[in-house]
């Protein structure tokens, strides 16, 4: 496993009106004392692909809450490689520190949500995020 991801086992609450699961909480976050980054959520259609990039000082948190990904991590600094399904299969939320490439395939056939956290918002001036093709 790529030495600074981190994978998050979700403890999803599940009842008759659905269920429950708390992706990111304050202690997760490395710098406690940073102020709160940015939330979002975005969508892929079927056998799309999204990110291919990498942040030199963000960290982010994935979490596939409907549909199926694969999320594929490249450690720069190592060049190691990983694979992790994610979403409806395997809950769980994966930190990606900065200097590690990262992109989402949908592998289902039905649209896939990815909710992510970053701890930095994102600036247009100074986007931190650098384009790669791997």
């Amino acid at each position: 496993m790529t030495k600074d991801v981190k994978v998050k086992i979700l403890d999803i609450k599940k009842d008759d009106r659905g269920w429950f699961a708390e992706i990111v909480r304050r202690e997760d976050v490395n710098h406690p004392d940073k102020p709160l980054g940015q939330m979002y959520v975005t969508t892929a259609n079927p056998g799309q692909t999204k990110g291919k990039h990498y942040h030199t000082r963000k960290t982010e948190w994935f979490c596939v809450i409907k549909g199926k990904g694969l999320l594929t991590l490249v450690d720069l600094n190592t060049k190691e490689k990983q694979e992790i399904n994610v979403g409806e299969d395997n809950m769980v939320a994966v930190q990606i520190p900065p200097n590690v490439w990262h992109t989402i395939s949908n592998r289902d056939t039905s649209e896939m949500f990815l909710l992510a956290y970053t701890d930095e918002s994102y600036n247009p001036n100074d986007p931190d995020t650098i384009a790669l093709e791997i």
